[in-house]
């Protein structure tokens, strides 16, 4: 086979363990999983209604345009419909812009650790990958700065920063903007903004009208619980949304997730019950870090990103056994921390409990 080196040098994404192979592994019945970071919510009852009495064929493609589901986009954060562009979740936006603008001829910049898509996406298109360190957690913007040259076409900016769930604050943001040559494509990552909660956290929708080299990608798999049905979108200028277009797949996105999108964004009231839930949970870890003296970064998003100072690995197998799925931090940069999304109370106060039981055995063990 002539397979691609791109593609021999890389390893598949690498999604946590599933509750039934959890299950089976290990005989439990019960499992709690807070790897993925997912709302321990669900979506909205709205959208469980409709999906109920949708009657509608199966037999049918998609609307490849996202018509309904475009308007609502639109009205909801104050742009015109050709400034939009929906993809099969924010990972298939990624891999649009990728292979879009990088080649053997460009660099991309971007903050490591990081979401792992962007430097997965520009290995395959051939480019160079240049990564800066965070800072106590953060992009270092001044470091990325300096790293943009004339053959850069894309930096990333993931804010809320997956894995560590720090945020970028409005000046900060627009000083770095600022900086960016207008032929560089700057994407900001928002995943996470609906959990945000930060005075200072910017509200960059209507950015697109000053900044014509930005694209700002949302979700509907966070918050609005929707992951399984995998629609993301980017707002951008209409120019950057025409060129990026055709490297879209057609029909890329369902008509189940489409609908379901549509209507979950008519529900803010679950979104806003969902933003405080995400603060009263994650006020739960902070004083127990606190209590145990274990370090950790205030979040913005819906995980938190604790260091136990041991192999995380060690940490997440005994979670694992006990029924807890989270996320170890060696494949995400944080070798001795474990990145764990905020659950109900209920389930926080329960997985809090079992890492204090292992924290307690292994004081036992070093004495």
């Amino acid at each position: 086979m002539k397979w691609n080196k791109a593609v021999l040098s890389l390893t598949p994404y690498q999604p946590g363990k599933s509750i039934e192979a959890v299950k089976r592994q290990y005989g439990l019945e019960k499992i709690t999983k807070l790897a993925s970071n997912e709302n321990p919510f669900g979506c909205s009852a709205e959208v469980k209604k409709a999906i109920a009495a949708y009657a509608d064929s199966f037999a049918i493609y998609p609307d490849g345009y996202a018509t309904l589901l475009r308007e609502a986009v639109a009205e909801h954060v104050g742009v015109n419909e050709k400034q939009l562009i929906f993809g099969n979740g924010s990972d298939e936006n990624i891999q649009i812009i990728s292979r879009s603008l990088l080649d053997s001829s460009k660099n991309t910049v971007m903050a490591t650790p990081s979401f792992s898509q962007y430097r997965h996406n520009a290995i395959l298109e051939g480019a160079e990958v240049r990564e800066i360190p965070l800072i106590d957690g953060a992009h270092n913007l001044e470091g990325m700065l300096a790293a943009i040259d004339e053959n850069t076409a894309v930096v990333w900016v993931c804010t809320p920063n997956n894995p560590t769930g720090v945020y970028i604050d409005e000046a900060s943001l627009r000083q770095f903007l600022n900086q960016v040559p207008e032929d560089v494509l700057v994407v900001l990552d928002e995943a996470y903004s609906e959990y945000a909660v930060a005075e200072d956290y910017p509200k960059t929708e209507k950015w697109i009208e000053t900044y014509k080299n930005i694209i700002v990608l949302r979700t509907f798999s966070k918050a609005y619980g929707l992951a399984s049905l995998r629609i993301g979108y980017g707002i951008a200028d209409e120019d950057i949304i025409q060129k990026l277009d055709p490297a879209r797949e057609p029909f890329n996105a369902n008509t189940m997730g489409q609908m379901a999108a549509k209507i979950a964004l008519q529900d803010q009231v679950f979104i806003e019950r969902c933003r405080y839930e995400n603060r009263q949970g994650l006020e739960q870890y902070y004083t127990f870090c606190q209590e145990e003296n274990l370090s950790y970064y205030p979040s913005q998003a819906n995980f938190i990103l604790i260091d136990f100072k041991i192999d995380s690995d060690e940490v997440f197998q005994y979670l694992l056994e006990n029924g807890y799925i989270t996320r170890s931090g060696k494949g995400l940069g944080f070798p001795t921390s474990l990145r764990i999304t905020v659950g109900s109370k209920e389930q926080n106060s329960e997985i809090i409990a079992v890492i204090k039981e292992f924290l307690t055995l292994q004081k036992s063990l070093t004495k």
